[in-house]
């Protein structure tokens, strides 16, 4: 079984910056194509950004477009996002998402798309 733990959330005034954390267990991480995806209360969860399993394609909502920035280190089997200039509107739970199998240089946006997921995590900016 596959599990996904996220940290790294918080309250953080507009303007600052976080970086969420997903650490993935199992020995499979570097075959996972690996996403974010942000739920505001009352919300559908939406796709943040996504990562191909070889690390050299990312894919961005436009909304955190040159803001965020997701990474990976396959060594650690653990998923980042480096969140600047952050909103009051990016307050929500960050869930981090993994799917086995396809293509290496592959990313993925829909929720759907993915198997495993994790807890969540919490992340208020203020204004």
């Amino acid at each position: 079984q596959v599990q996904l733990v996220e940290s790294g959330g918080g309250l953080v005034q507009a303007g600052g910056s976080l970086r969420l954390s997903c650490a993935v267990s199992g020995r499979a991480f570097s075959a996972y194509a690996m996403g974010w995806f942000q739920q505001a209360p009352g919300k559908e969860r939406k796709f943040v950004a996504a990562i191909s399993s070889n690390g050299r394609i990312t894919y961005y909502a436009d909304s955190v477009k040159g803001r965020f920035t997701i990474s990976r280190d396959n060594a650690k089997n653990t998923l980042y996002v480096q969140m600047n200039s952050l909103k009051p509107e990016d307050t929500a739970v960050y869930y981090c998402a993994a799917r086995n199998g396809g293509y290496s240089g592959a990313y993925y946006r829909q929720d759907y798309d993915y198997n495993y997921w994790g807890q969540g995590t919490q992340v208020t900016v203020s204004s």
